[in-house]
This record gives C-alpha cells, structure tokens and sequence, in this order.
C-alpha cells in the first residue's frame, strides 16, 4: 500500500467517523482484481441483500428443473405478513404471480413479500448450499424476510420509532451480538464486504463451466438474469448518484434494517472498466431517513473507485 492510498484511507475514516457511520468498503476491478478497502471483512447483518442469492438461487433450481418459472404462486391476503412499504404486502386482493415474475418483485423493488414466497419454495439453508456449490463463502443464510422485520420498530408507535434505532446503536456487544436478533451476527442474514463483491464478480465473469472445474461456474444464463434484476433495480438513491451516467451503468441492490445501510453493485464503464462495489455501512445516528449518510456512502465510494481507475490510466 502507498503513502497516498494510506493517506486516503485515513483520510475517508475520519470522514466517516463525523458523518456519524462506520462502514465496510470494498472496490474491485474486475478485470485486474486490483482491490481497495475499509474493513471490507468485518461480519455485518446483510438485511435485503439477501435477495441477491435468493435470485441466483433460485434460478439455478429453476434451470436445474426442480422449479417451474412459470408456475402461478397463489398469494392470498394475509398469507404473507411481511411487512414492507411496497409490493404484495400493501394489496388488498389476492395475487397470482409466476415465480419468474416474484424474482422481479424481490430483486427490483425490494418486495419483502414476495421475497418470502420465493423462501417458501427454495428455504434459506438451502439458499446457503447452492451459493456452497458455487465456492461462494462468507454469506450465511439463517432467516426468511419475515423474521428480519419482526423489529423494535414495529412495536413503536410512529412517533417513537427514533427509540427502536437508539438501541440498535446501543444494545451491540464487542464481539456483534446483540439485543435485537435480526443485529446479532449469531443469529441474522450475515455477510461481509470481501463476500459481496465475491458473488457480484461471480456474476459478471460468468462462463460456461469447464469439464471437472471445482467449483462450477454459475452458468451464464442464471448470472445474466440477475444482472438484469440488478440493472433494473428502482432504489437508486443511495450509490446511483455516484455512480451512474451516460458513460457507465450501475447495477446494484439496496439493504437497510434499523441502523444498518447498505448497497453493493458494479459500474460498467463505457471504456470497459468494471468495478464490484460493495457498501455495509452501521449508522451511529438515532434517525430512520438519513439521506446525507446515504450520500456519503456514495461519496466514499466514489473516492475508492477513483483511486483504482487512477492507478489505470
């Protein structure tokens, strides 16, 4: 490491640190697997970036044939109880969605609900063997969306709400167990930074497997359809700003739980750079909308891209 990217690294800690979050950074180029990082392998609780390998997985079992994409999922009112601010849990009827199409409403606009019916058919261990299959480690996969939401914050009536992010700041121990289960990396959705930007290279240097590789390779319509989820994602408040333009294209998914906000994705440059993002961010502030921490997780970021493409040209 040189003096400067020391420096840069001091620099956006403290940065950071007044900004009031502490996070997990790490930047790759995918083609040089040049990388830099912030503690990009501290263990955090992923909350809705659990939906990347719940699409993949998913997928593979439908290209395997041990699911139908096509098959009518019944979703009655009141069968699924995940609370979320959009998709199934704000209908009023019942819903009858293909598979392929939940896959949608789970990646792109972050459905909780629709995320659990697809839990319901491909159950989250098996979600962590198949990304297994894949030599994918450092994500683990415990719960479905509905026990991740059961927070203090549904317990709050709307006017509390900064008491349930009060202790999700306060009530961790060293070690990241914690009061709140969905917080305590014993027992939540956990992954890390370095474990994010694994499965997104995954996904963008996909090819066809070769006879006896260990592991296989994802096969490369399964990564297309997921890459497709992820351009298409519609939460592009936080990193998108930073990120996409006429000269590049971001692809990501979003997650945030009580205190936590994160982002992960790869910006495709139009001169063929490409970079694997991956933001795990814990908030030190008692407040749900925070949208100055949300810019300054794409301004940090920003700042390590910056510092990779400069090493390229």
């Amino acid at each position: 490491m040189t003096m400067g990217t020391e420096s840069l690294l001091g620099e956006l800690r403290r940065t950071l640190r007044d900004g009031g979050l502490y996070g997990s950074f790490l930047v790759r180029d995918l083609e040089t697997g040049d990388e830099i990082g912030i503690d990009p392998d501290i263990v955090l609780p992923v909350a809705s970036l659990v939906k990347i390998p719940l699409a993949l997985v998913t997928l593979e079992r439908i290209r395997r044939g041990e699911l139908d994409g096509a098959a009518v999922i019944v979703v009655p009112p009141g069968r699924i109880t995940t609370p979320g601010p959009t998709g199934l849990s704000r209908f009023q009827h019942a819903a009858h969605i293909a598979v392929e199409d939940l896959l949608y409403l789970s990646t792109c606009i972050s459905d909780n609900s629709a995320a659990d019916a697809l839990f319901a058919l491909t159950p989250p261990d098996r979600v962590g063997a198949v990304l297994h299959e894949f030599g994918l480690r450092g994500i683990t996969v415990r719960h479905t969306m509905g026990e991740l939401m059961e927070t203090p914050v549904e317990r709050f009536d709307p006017a509390d709400v900064h008491l349930a992010h009060a202790l999700a700041i306060d009530a961790g121990t060293p070690g990241r167990g914690h009061r709140v289960p969905q917080l305590d990396i014993s027992r939540a959705n956990t992954g890390t930074a370095r474990a994010f930007v694994d499965l997104l290279q995954a996904l963008w240097q996909s090819r066809s497997g070769t006879e006896g590789a260990e592991p296989p390779a994802i096969h490369p319509d399964v990564a297309a359809r997921v890459r497709g989820f992820m351009a298409n994602n519609l939460v592009r408040n936080r990193l998108a700003p930073d990120f996409d333009s006429d000269a590049s294209t971001w692809s990501s998914k979003t997650g945030m739980l009580l205190n936590l906000r994160h982002e992960v994705g790869v910006v495709e440059h139009a001169d063929g750079q490409t970079y694997a993002v991956a933001v795990l961010t814990e908030s030190r502030v008692a407040a749900g909308r925070q949208p100055g921490a949300d810019a300054l997780m794409g301004q940090v970021a920003r700042r390590l891209r910056d510092e990779l493409r400069s090493r390229w040209v």
